[in-house]
């Protein structure tokens, strides 16, 4: 044990983080891990049927079927699991853990990672709700419909030793084409953590996030001497910098430093976070890119 004290922070993405973050923090305040405690808090929004891009209720693919991606990053050992495109188990990140833990593998993907599963222990069951399918039934009537569901929940972690998780779960985007896998499973793009600087997590556009490697940006940037707060923006500015058009859907990130400083930044207003200090859960609304370009000139 560390012999000053260190206090339990995490940080997640979403409206859906308050219950993860509030669940993560009572383990930290039992004394548990980053990595128990960002574990059980994704488990929250994957269980609950009205996240509709997250888990059981995830809105499905073009052919109806939810396919689901996870990670875990446990930075003092530099572990790494996760899977994609896994069907008909909820709590993927659970099976991303127990890839990193009982396989010398990072990621099982597609029907590897539900056989694996099975063989693990965990239960198959139905992931498409009544309502995700109704929604999925009149996009198939109406494909102009628009639908933004996009929102991984992202969670990071430090824990009362100080060590960082970062984890990531997510159902993708809305009638995506069967296979297809986003941001958040692969390391550095979805999330990335270094126990010596910090953690970071994205969610939004994958296809945009993945191009720039983002949580793996944004922990340079934290090693570099960069806040996390200015750390994000400074990510933020350069994808909007680059590509403008990048602008007009949502990419947003977070970020803590092992300080236990936190930030957030978003190409548009709407990102919302949940932040847990002490025991206590606060949502914040996040930085978008017009508004601090503004305040920052």
């Amino acid at each position: 044990m560390p012999s000053h004290a260190i206090e339990p922070v995490v940080i997640s993405t979403w409206w859906f983080g308050r219950p993860a973050n509030e669940r993560a923090g009572e383990i930290l305040l039992q004394g548990g891990s980053a990595l128990d405690a960002a574990e059980a808090g994704v488990n929250m929004p994957e269980l609950d049927p009205k996240v509709t891009s997250v888990g059981k209720g995830g809105l499905p693919n073009a052919a109806g079927e939810v396919e689901l991606d996870a990670a875990v990053y446990w930075a003092p050992t530099r572990g790494v699991g996760a899977v994609a495109g896994m069907r008909g188990i909820a709590r993927a990140v659970s099976v991303a853990r127990r890839v990193m833990e009982a396989t010398p593998h990072c990621m099982l993907a597609g029907e590897a990672a539900r056989v694996f599963a099975v063989g693990q222990g965990f239960e198959e069951e139905e992931l498409l709700t009544p309502t995700a399918r109704q929604r999925w039934e009149e996009w198939k009537v109406r494909p102009d419909l628009a639908e933004k569901s996009h929102d991984t929940i992202g969670l990071l972690a430090r824990d009362a030793n100080g060590d960082l998780c970062a984890a990531t779960s997510t159902s993708g985007l809305a009638w995506k084409l069967p296979g297809r896998v986003g941001d958040s499973p692969l390391v550095g793009s979805g999330l990335y953590a270094d126990n010596a600087v910090g953690a970071a997590a994205a969610t939004g556009i994958g296809e945009y996030i993945l191009r720039y490697c983002a949580s793996f940006w944004i922990v340079e940037a934290l090693r570099a001497g960069a806040p996390p707060q200015s750390a994000c923006e400074s990510f933020i500015r350069w994808m909007a910098e680059d590509q403008p058009a990048y602008t007009e859907d949502m990419v947003a990130v977070i970020a803590l430093n092992r300080e236990g400083e936190t930030g957030a930044a978003a190409t548009k207003e709407g990102f919302e976070y949940a932040l847990t200090r002490g025991g206590e859960t606060r949502m914040h609304a996040g930085p978008y890119w017009p508004e601090f370009r503004r305040n920052n000139g």
